[in-house]
């Protein structure tokens, strides 16, 4: 039987070398000479430091265009707010999102029911599988899918005939 896994999953390649793009622009740039200003990754989280949330702000955007010209969607990007360490710095740590959470997989089976295309969706732990008899009814769910979730980059993979 057809079926297509329904991801969301970030390559973490692709957030390694931006990350250390923007490090290696961070010690070069004449805005930050003599600043706190940093990033750096460690597991799947982000941390920006800084002096103040002004040059925070800064980072981000940095960051920002880094994940950007690797193709990285930043809506995989999850913003804390901003901590102060100690004296005047601050930090902010950035989750990076990686698998589907409970909330948004209930919603998508929701939604392969209420669609009445001749689909199943089952949740897997962090993904959700999308099974049918015909591929065009899968390939209607994929469109339905990009249709209607925007706050999440999903992605399709493991499409089996």
């Amino acid at each position: 039987m057809p079926s297509f896994d329904t991801v969301c999953e970030a390559d973490f390649v692709e957030v390694k070398n931006a990350v250390e793009n923007a490090a290696k622009e961070i010690g070069t740039r004449f805005d930050f000479k003599g600043t706190s200003a940093a990033v750096e990754l460690k597991d799947k989280e982000i941390t920006m430091f800084g002096d103040a949330e002004f040059q925070l702000t800064q980072v981000e955007d940095l960051l920002r265009g880094k994940l950007t010209k690797r193709n990285v969607d930043v809506r995989f990007l999850d913003i804390g707010k901003p901590q102060k360490v100690g004296g005047d710095k601050v930090k902010q740590v950035i989750k990076v999102r990686n698998g589907i959470e409970s909330e948004l997989a209930k919603k998508l089976q929701r939604l392969m029911k209420d669609s009445k295309l001749k689909v199943q969706a089952a949740i897997q732990e962090e993904k959700v599988r999308i099974t049918g008899a015909k591929r065009d009814d899968l390939q209607a769910a994929m469109a339905l899918i990009r249709k209607e979730i925007t706050d999440m980059p999903l992605t399709f993979n493991n499409f089996r005939d």
